[in-house]
């Protein structure tokens, strides 16, 4: 392909527009032919333990030094590796007669399969699983562990997809930005590329067939993706991104149009850590504060006063600003070993989020107690809301609830489109609804949110997914109460100026991505703002929707 430009299209997760040498990644270990065991099964095993060992404590040394966003990933996946049971699977075909080498791959293997079989959240760690096979291999036959490259300039990073492992520990000093073929919109690579600032394109088929040390144009915004671009393109696209970045440090502060309409501007927190870093950022305060990070990898649930004092600090950090605690989100596609819970073929569409509370109906009741009590002279404006409501009923059983625990704000995540389509009546319960885009994106098109075999379906510019918000986004225009979008999609500048359009009162995101966010819809006005809307609704898929916004806010910005 060098010195012949060649157009490539993936789905843009992390704006920015980049030019620099391709660099890929190491490739996973291959078993050499005809593996034979080396006859003395106790060395095979205690080297393999050894090969163990090192990898647990280098995702370890990986989770100390990572960004707060892949502590915890990090640190799951280096627990997976110092589990005995799955070291008991290993030694045990050893013993049967396998190579040392086979035997990590055969186990693990196993042991995939089976998280992939229960779906939702365990099959998310299938690939954790996998890449800590490929890295004891790579120690047992002496290769170098797969993963980033090595190199003396800035490169772009190309890969079939990536490890937790890698995406974690990125440098956006030495990665200019990241393209994989594989991958989705909610993938943990483009997460923590976007967490990081890191341009990234992903779904990009094609890319991985470009040589080392071409030079490649990124452009995290469209997904376009150029070989050996002319100058006359970078130039081009490189000013239009300038055109955008130009309001960023003008200004700060409230979300406004350029008509002077609010559109609130919040953060999502994940993890305690994040607590103090979210409370510094340029914010309105917080759209979504999860709190799975209490609940789950412990042997009992947290105490009431335990939960008061993680929720206390939040509230602290946030005085005199605005905090939605999104309640539990757990169930059967995201486990507690507290909590027992009825076999399902297919988590993601059983008891899980608000449903656990049917069946454990004191988890919530505490933690609405704790939430409560933190919230009492905290100075800050707490709001609460349940996750994977469907009906209206379980929108007022909710904010039943949470009102007779002293909690005056009470609202429901739109992540079902049963939830969408009856918005109307959610509110007539509920004071507000939030809509994850993530998860209404998966049920939306029965494409699981963790699979990238097809992520087009994934793209929140899908217009069914987008009239599924503008129905939410309307239903809160009528009667008169917030409705706000936590998913990754608030994170996309332009896709938050069609929000905007539709109605959409507040877009909760990643601090890094605020200032973007923000200079964004400073430069259009409300109606501007709906006419966008207006064009991505007519559009027949994700990525003549996003063109199309695309090239009216160009010729807006043109005038």
């Amino acid at each position: 392909m060098a010195g012949v430009a060649v157009h490539l299209k993936g789905i843009g997760v992390s704006p920015g527009v980049v030019v620099g040498p391709v660099a890929k990644l190491s490739p996973p270990p291959v078993l050499p032919a005809g593996m034979v065991p080396s006859g003395d099964p106790d060395a095979d095993i205690q080297r393999t333990r050894e090969a163990l060992d090192r990898v647990r404590a280098e995702l370890g040394e990986r989770s100390a030094h990572a960004a707060s966003v892949a502590v915890d990933v990090l640190s799951a996946q280096a627990a997976m590796a110092a589990d005995p049971v799955l070291a008991a699977s290993i030694f045990g075909k050893i013993r049967d007669g396998r190579a040392a080498p086979e035997a990590v791959k055969d186990a693990l293997a196993a042991f995939g399969e089976q998280l992939l079989s229960i779906g939702g959240y365990l099959a998310e760690r299938a690939a954790d699983l996998e890449d800590i096979g490929n890295r004891v291999i790579s120690v047992l036959l002496g290769l170098p562990m797969p993963g980033l490259p090595i190199r003396d300039e800035p490169f772009v990073l190309l890969a079939q997809d990536l490890a937790p492992a890698d995406t974690a520990t990125l440098d956006a000093a030495n990665v200019l930005a990241i393209v994989t073929e594989q991958g989705g919109p909610t993938s943990h690579t483009a997460i923590i590329a976007k967490s990081l600032g890191i341009p990234a394109v992903v779904a990009c088929k094609g890319a991985f067939a470009v040589q080392d040390g071409t030079r490649i144009l990124v452009d995290g915004m469209t997904g376009a993706v150029v070989t050996e671009p002319s100058e006359e393109e970078v130039a081009e696209r490189v000013g239009r991104l300038a055109k955008r970045r130009a309001a960023v440090t003008e200004y700060s502060g409230p979300g406004r149009l350029s008509d002077g309409s609010r559109v609130q501007l919040l953060v999502n927190v994940g993890t305690s850590s994040d607590i103090e870093r979210a409370g510094l950022a340029d914010c309105e305060g917080v759209g979504l504060f999860r709190t799975e990070f209490l609940f789950l990898d412990r042997p009992g649930a947290p105490s009431v006063e335990e939960q008061r004092e993680t929720y206390r600090r939040l509230f602290e950090s946030f005085s005199g600003r605005k905090v939605v605690v999104r309640t539990l989100d757990a169930g059967a596609d995201k486990p507690l070993a507290f909590v027992r819970m009825a076999d399902e073929p297919n988590p993601a569409l059983g008891v899980r989020g608000f449903r656990t509370a049917r069946f454990h109906p004191d988890l919530l009741d505490d933690q609405l107690r704790a939430i409560s009590r933190a919230a009492m002279g905290s100075g800050a404006d707490v709001w609460v809301m349940a996750p994977m409501v469907a009906t209206p009923a379980e929108a007022a059983d909710f904010a039943r609830r949470a009102h007779e625990l002293g909690l005056p704000l009470a609202g429901a995540m739109v992540e079902i489109p049963a939830a969408a389509l009856r918005a109307d009546h959610l509110l007539h319960a509920a004071d507000f609804l939030s809509i994850g885009t993530n998860d209404l994106s998966q049920y939306t098109y029965a494409m699981d949110r963790e699979t990238g075999a097809l992520p087009e379906l994934l793209d929140p510019w899908q217009p069914a997914l987008l009239e599924l918000v503008r129905i939410t986004a309307q239903a809160g225009q009528r009667a008169g109460k917030p409705v706000g979008v936590c998913g990754e999609a608030a994170s996309d500048p332009q896709l938050a100026v069609v929000f905007a359009g539709m109605g959409v009162t507040s877009l909760s995101m990643a601090p890094v991505s605020l200032a973007e966010v923000r200079a964004e819809l400073s430069l259009y006005s409300a109606a501007q703002c709906a006419k966008a809307a207006e064009l991505a609704l007519a559009e027949r898929d994700g990525e003549s929707a996003r063109e199309a916004v695309g090239t009216y806010l160009d010729s807006v910005l043109q005038t």
